[in-house]
């Protein structure tokens, strides 16, 4: 016989399984012998104790059926508890694997707790040596801290004799310059008899000993060339005094110079910091200011193409500029600060700031270098006396905005142009309207657009919203005197008649110039 020490737990259930079912096997075998008597007395025909067996006989079957229910119930018991043996004996062995896992991964974590302990002492030693090396900085950056306040000192010393030296050499200059105007001046006196003299409507106009006469304007009609100038639009032209060349301004920041006759590009000039609104040139065109939307003007030599002068004072952006029409000294700048700025060239400081109700858009000054006229927002029409700051005339030149404003050579016109689609033109001397051009097609495009009149009085351009450029004829009547030129993509900005009469340029919104002749 086997053990049960050699014998597993399903054997064990079965082994006492069949034990239980001999036992009971064996108890009714029994169980049947001892009733034997009373079933064979019962069987006898016995009328007095056939009753009595027979109630033992069903007594005894139910306690049989009892003992067969209890049989099963004990089975069904011993079934459970060994499945319940079998399950515990899982959960045994899977909680001893369980805890065999968890002393590896203990094991594992210890080298690993090791071998962080090992290295915090390295990261350790790391930042101390960190430390150290960040104390021996700040040290070195202390003492250069203590060298550049020592530069900054003698420095600014050295920025305050320097201002002082170019103080005494513009005093110097200012100087020079004065007995140089007084020569002249004494110069001009002495030979008054050789200028030119022209009179026009009793006015003596004195002209400088190179003045160029002008020629009749001819009112163009075909496109000579076609110029990209600027990326992303050209808001300014202006012809040089007697010269066929162009300088345009745009949104790239940079000044241009061109050749109207073969449209090539003659020089760049650099160092403005903001889109270029508009500009202006000395009466002489050894200087070249621009307008820009950084707040300050740029002065450059146009011989050399350096910045001369960056001025500064106005608090937004400058977006109109005009110079003195005989003298290289005085310049006069508006912006949307409702300030007008009278500047000295020579001395490259504001002399005069003027408050104005209304912002203004364009300047251009009179030809006696001593008043300028000024375009408002307002629609109104100003003429400022530059050395006193004060209004002299007014005048309301348009319902809307006025975008331009350009004063003839003659001196005895000035032209205005507004955001109601009218060009007027105004006698100087009275502020009378001597004319005023309109037309279906002719929109103004901006605040800024710029028109202009021919060097003789006899033709006004302007540019148009839809592309075109319209020039009315003051001495045709054919058609109303207009005449419009097509060439452009998108809308026309700015037009610039050459002081020699015969070409006529325009610049529109995506930085295009058309030359016409």
């Amino acid at each position: 016989m086997l053990r049960f020490s050699d014998m597993t737990s399903e054997e064990i259930g079965k082994a006492a399984i069949r034990c239980a079912i001999q036992a009971l096997r064996k108890r009714h075998l029994a169980e049947e012998g001892a009733h034997a008597p009373a079933i064979n007395a019962l069987s006898r025909p016995l009328v007095a104790q056939g009753l009595e067996w027979k109630e033992k006989a069903e007594k005894l079957e139910l306690e049989l059926q009892q003992y067969y229910k209890a049989h099963t119930r004990l089975s069904d018991q011993l079934v459970t508890e060994i499945a319940e043996c079998r399950e515990a004996k899982a959960l045994v062995q899977e909680k001893e694997e369980l805890l065999t896992n968890l002393q590896i991964e203990m094991s594992q974590t210890r080298e690993e707790n090791l071998q962080l302990s090992h290295d915090l002492e390295e990261k350790t030693k790391a930042l101390d040596l960190l430390i150290s090396e960040n104390q021996s900085i700040k040290a070195q950056l202390e003492e250069i801290r203590i060298k550049l306040i020592k530069t900054e000192s003698e420095n600014k010393e050295l920025i305050d004799r320097w201002m002082l030296e170019k103080m005494n050499s513009a005093e110097k200059l200012n100087e020079v310059n004065a007995m140089y105007d007084y020569v002249m001046q004494q110069f001009k006196m002495s030979s008054i008899e050789q200028l030119a003299k022209q009179q026009v409507d009793g006015v003596v106009r004195q002209r400088e000993a190179g003045y160029v006469d002008h020629v009749e304007s001819t009112i163009p009609s075909y496109c000579k060339h076609t110029i990209q100038s600027h990326e992303g639009g050209c808001a300014a032209i202006l012809f040089q005094n007697n010269s066929d060349k162009l300088i345009s301004g745009g949104q790239d920041r940079t000044v241009k110079i061109w050749d109207s006759n073969s449209g090539t590009l003659v020089s760049t000039l650099h160092g403005c910091l903001g889109s270029i609104l508009d500009l202006a040139v000395t009466h002489d065109n050894r200087s070249i200011i621009a307008a820009s939307s950084s707040n300050n003007l740029y002065v450059w030599e146009a011989s050399s193409g350096r910045v001369r002068h960056t001025l500064t004072g106005h608090t937004e952006k400058v977006c109109t500029v005009d110079a003195s029409k005989v003298s290289n000294r005085n310049l006069v700048s508006a912006a949307y600060d409702h300030t007008i700025k009278v500047w000295d060239l020579m001395k490259g400081y504001c002399t005069n700031t003027i408050i104005s109700q209304s912002n203004c858009n364009a300047l251009s000054y009179s030809l006696d270098g001593l008043t300028f006229c000024s375009g408002h927002v307002d629609g109104n029409l100003r003429i400022w006396d530059s050395r006193m700051g004060k209004t002299i005339s007014e005048v309301a030149a348009h319902s809307q905005a006025v975008t331009s404003v350009c004063v003839s050579q003659s001196g005895n016109l000035v032209l205005t142009s507004g955001r109601d689609n009218l060009h007027n033109l105004f006698d100087l001397r009275t502020l009378e309207v001597c004319g005023t051009f309109r037309a279906s097609g002719n929109r103004v495009a901006s605040n800024w657009s710029r028109s202009c009149i021919s060097a003789d009085e006899n033709c006004i351009a302007a540019g148009s919203a839809d592309g075109s450029v319209h020039i009315w004829s003051r001495v045709k009547v054919k058609d109303n005197g207009l005449s419009i030129l097509e060439g452009h993509s998108s809308p026309v900005v700015s037009c610039s008649w050459s002081g020699l009469g015969k070409a006529l340029a325009s610049a529109d919104k995506n930085g295009n110039l058309c030359i016409w002749c």
